[in-house]
């Protein structure tokens, strides 16, 4: 049972806690009140303003499960945060660890300092959660995809346009190490998770999945540095840092050009070009 009081009294709280600087948002000069506010954060929350201001004033109806899931993003909760939200709006916790969606703080925060920088957040599978504009730029909207195509590896062996955007000269190490890549985690998440119904949902479509899956390679990790082929700008050599939350199994992926470089001058070109870029 929803707790409607409780539930309004936590979202004001934490909406209170958050300063526009902690989600990537201009202060302003006309701001005369600590925290965010209401428009702010339903923006945040991909959510219209009457509905969050609805939830805050004790109204409106019992949020959903995927409603909840935003609201817990855009306010940056922690897990026990999120867990005590969905709680309070009297649902079940989604599960914790490598297959929870739900971005810790951290990495939201260090996210939304990168604006002028090529930059996601993507699961253990390949499925991007969160980009920066200079992201979508570069890769186009990747959170857009929906079932088994989420997974950039799902999409390398079944989508041709998935290949578009890697030099061709990458594409046999590219097509090892996803394959490999997928039997670790199989193995590691077992024969029920996700990662091995992606592997018997590749093996029922793709001849050459089931031909590198028949090598059993394993160990083969992403170089460093990327060879893009990006339709606007062209060839681009980015290097990928990866930063890594072991709590829920997320990665942070930062693409920099070294400063001088061809590729550093084009990276410029994108940021002024922007996301509809790739549109």
């Amino acid at each position: 049972m929803i707790d409607r009081t409780g539930l309004a009294e936590f979202l004001r709280s934490r909406r209170g806690a958050l300063q526009p600087e902690d989600v990537g948002l201009p202060r302003g000069p006309r701001r005369r009140t600590d925290g965010l506010r209401r428009e702010e954060v339903a923006a945040l929350c991909l959510m219209s303003t009457d509905y969050y201001s609805r939830l805050e004033r004790e109204r409106g109806p019992q949020p959903s499960s995927q409603m909840l899931t935003s609201i817990a993003q855009g306010l940056h909760l922690s897990l026990d945060e999120r867990d005590h939200l969905f709680r309070l709006a009297g649902h079940n916790p989604p599960p914790r660890g490598a297959f929870s969606a739900h971005i810790s703080p951290g990495l939201l925060r260090i996210l939304d300092r990168l604006t002028d920088t090529p930059a996601e957040i993507v699961t253990e599978l390949g499925e991007t959660l969160r980009q920066t504009p200079m992201g979508v730029a570069l890769t186009g909207d990747t959170t857009r995809y929906t079932g088994p195509a989420r997974s950039a590896g799902y999409r390398w062996f079944t989508d041709p346009a998935a290949r578009r955007l890697y030099a061709p000269e990458e594409h046999p190490f590219l097509t090892r190490m996803y394959a490999s890549g997928l039997r670790e985690i199989a193995t590691l998440r077992g024969p029920d998770s996700r990662a091995a119904h992606l592997a018997d949902l590749l093996l029922a479509r793709s001849e050459e999945f089931r031909l590198v899956w028949e090598q059993h390679e394993v160990g083969i990790r992403p170089h460093h540095v990327k060879h893009f082929i990006h339709p606007e700008v062209g060839a681009l050599e980015l290097t990928c840092q990866r930063l890594v939350d072991p709590d829920e199994g997320h990665s942070l992926l930062v693409y920099t050009a070294v400063p001088g470089t061809e590729s550093h001058e084009k990276l410029q070109v994108l940021s002024v070009i922007g996301p509809q870029a790739r549109r």
